[in-house]
């Protein structure tokens, strides 16, 4: 099986881009932070110490205290990709986020992103 690049890379050095992605919509941090959390279960305290700490994306997601059951409601398009069909599951988490932090930058509410 192939290692993609992603999963060692620090999760430090992705979650600015998700920000600047965000932020160039007219949309803030807070709110990625808001996604991430409801995605994995962080705290913003550690999620602030994941990002200090520099952990890997493997491990960020590894380590995630509690992934959120309602990410299966999460689907479409990223990166040509469905994320629905993604079957590795560490790739499906990464694309989840993506997918949330897409539909951020769209405009879509806060309660239709999180799948209130």
């Amino acid at each position: 099986m192939i290692r993609h690049r992603i999963y060692s890379m620090s999760f430090a050095k992705v979650y600015p881009a998700y920000v600047a992605k965000a932020e160039k919509k007219d949309r803030t941090k807070a709110e990625v932070d808001k996604i991430i959390r409801w995605l994995t279960g962080y705290s913003p305290q550690k999620l602030s110490g994941q990002i200090k700490k520099q952990v890997d994306v493997e491990t960020f997601f590894a380590e995630a205290p509690e992934l959120n059951p309602s990410r299966a409601l999460i689907t479409g398009v990223v990166c040509g990709v469905r994320v629905e069909d993604v079957e590795e599951p560490l790739m499906r988490e990464i694309r989840y986020l993506d997918k949330l932090i897409d539909e951020l930058a769209r405009g879509k509410a806060m309660e239709k992103i999180l799948r209130q």
